[in-house]
């Protein structure tokens, strides 16, 4: 088994970092760290993205995708922590509008969603519909040559910059008594739609909403897929996501790791460099155990969705445990600075505040201990 980068992937890694260098952090900058980035720079980020090549990797090469999903890894671990959110909130999107769209609908959307023109993203969380997506409330009721879309959605990444939403919906109950559940594409250009920015405590430059359906028209052809099938899309794309999230917080905790190790050579305590006392060099080694059990990890997880295997557990566990280790990596790097650590002029508890925010999406630790519990047993713990 060899962990080394190819070739091929060292390039990725490299034409990456130039973009962030050249095209990302200056837009970044450009703007207040605790206030949502405008639209405007958005697209300006997504342009970048796009040219990359990006904005829709899961989706086939003769449609404009094509990267297999530990390479897209490597790349989106050298983003910034609230691009990549952003990003993968974007690119699931795409994913899930191709799967099961109407050939016309996709003809419509996709060449300006993948060329980084418009900007795409999925709600599905409700306020007790989290982590039980068959909890989903939000009705889809057909009258004709439409659908009308009732209901209210929480912590929906891109809302308030998106062009389009991928809405998970309910037609009503089967005759078991099951919701069936509905996709449904929400193009805001053709209906009105209620955004409600969320004040959060990290990744403030990003942009966390509330999002509000009152008999909101669309289409019918708008209707995307089966009606059933919206769990199954979902599932999908959060087995990906959960390690790309890991990966997101691995690019802060790198981050601070590296901070950490040049404070230490040159802060002086005692008459020496603090990377001279043991604990010190106890804590940078605890540090960078818990940033390379955590990559391997996530890598692990990508690459097991790439051989076509049974990802559940593996997403599960990658994400569970990077985001906590990397929550625990940025703390110690906090420790090694001293009083330095907690000021907002360093940024290191800006990271931490950043990287607590990845414990909630695409599944809360617990929910994911389950589900990693239920791949070891064949026993669910949900119902």
């Amino acid at each position: 088994m060899n962990f080394a980068p190819t070739e091929s992937q060292e390039m990725m890694i490299d034409a990456a970092k130039r973009m962030v260098r050249d095209r990302i952090d200056p837009v970044l900058a450009r703007h207040p760290v605790d206030k949502p980035l405008p639209r405007a720079a958005m697209l300006e980020i997504y342009a970048a993205l796009a040219e990359l090549g990006i904005t829709a990797p899961r989706l086939p090469v003769e449609v404009g995708g094509g990267l297999n999903m530990l390479d897209y890894g490597l790349i989106l671990e050298q983003l910034p922590a609230v691009v990549s959110l952003s990003l993968t909130s974007h690119e699931g999107t795409v994913a899930r509008i191709y799967s099961g769209c109407p050939a016309e609908i996709a003809a419509q959307y996709l060449p300006d969603l993948i060329a980084g023109r418009k900007i795409a993203c999925t709600a599905n969380s409700e306020v007790n519909a989290g982590s039980d997506s068959n909890a989903v409330r939000t009705r889809i009721r057909v009258e004709g040559d439409h659908a009308y879309l009732t209901g209210r959605k929480m912590w929906i990444t891109n809302a308030s910059v998106c062009d389009v939403f991928n809405v998970s919906g309910t037609l009503g109950n089967d005759q078991r008594g099951r919701p069936m559940a509905q996709r449904a594409l929400v193009d805001r250009s053709l209906c009105d739609v209620e955004v409600r920015e969320i004040e959060v405590t990290g990744l403030q430059q990003g942009h966390l909403s509330e999002v509000v359906f009152d008999e909101a028209r669309i289409p019918r052809s708008h209707l995307i897929g089966d009606a059933g099938d919206a769990a199954k899309t979902l599932t999908v794309g959060w087995n990906g996501n959960r390690p790309l999230i890991g990966l997101m917080c691995l690019h802060m905790a790198q981050k601070a790791f590296e901070q950490a190790v040049e404070y230490a050579k040159v802060r002086e305590q005692f008459g020496k460099p603090l990377a001279a006392h043991q604990l010190v060099q106890q804590d940078l080694a605890e540090i960078e155990t818990l940033i390379v059990s955590a990559r391997l990890l996530c890598y692990h997880a990508l690459d097991t969705i790439d051989r076509g295997q049974r990802a559940n557990g593996t997403s599960a566990m990658a994400k569970r445990y990077a985001t906590q280790a990397c929550e625990r990596a940025i703390h110690l790097a906090m420790q090694v600075h001293g009083a330095m650590g907690i000021t907002a002029e360093l940024g290191l508890e800006r990271l931490w505040r950043d990287t607590r925010m990845f414990q909630v999406p695409d599944g809360m630790n617990g929910i994911l201990a389950l589900i990693q519990g239920r791949e070891i047993t064949g026993i669910s713990a949900f119902r």
